[in-house]
């Protein structure tokens, strides 16, 4: 049986200040895609939603080294734009992976996204979100890496 090719569709974008870049793989048009919100204090503040797709990939091009912060749990990180302070993306380092999912806000043409939907991962037990971040994260390459 021959196996379809995935379909990739890419959108662009930056950050607030425009300094760091994004790419956007995915294997569906964005009107396919409701971002998930997360109603945490810190993602709530910045009114951050969250796009991935476990076929997906975000490139993040930045000439400056991005910053990253921590918050709840301390497991997940938050890429940021060294200049703007802006949030790239929620993201996990795994061996040998970065997996994670992009602030959806970003995006050049973001409209296109159905309504957010409104997650709780403070819910979760640690290992939970952990497993559940490997099956709906996407990879993530920076500046030509898969390491921040």
């Amino acid at each position: 049986m021959i196996k379809e090719a995935l379909v990739v569709i890419i959108s662009t974008g930056t950050c607030s200040c425009g300094q760091t870049k994004v790419k956007l793989s995915l294997p569906e048009t964005l009107n396919n895609y409701s971002p998930r919100a997360c109603d945490c204090d810190f993602c709530t503040s910045r009114n951050i939603s969250y796009l991935s797709h476990p076929d997906g990939t975000l490139e993040i091009e930045s000439i400056k080294p991005l910053a990253e912060q921590r918050q709840g749990s301390n497991q997940a990180s938050f890429i940021t734009c060294y200049y703007c302070k802006s949030v790239i993306a929620a993201s996990l380092q795994l061996e040998s992976s970065l997996l994670g999912a992009l602030n959806s806000s970003l995006l050049s043409n973001f409209s296109l996204l159905q309504e957010p939907t409104i997650v709780s991962p403070k819910a979760l037990e640690a290992e939970e979100k952990v497993e559940r971040w490997q099956t709906v994260w996407l990879n993530i390459i920076v500046n030509g890496n898969s390491h921040i």
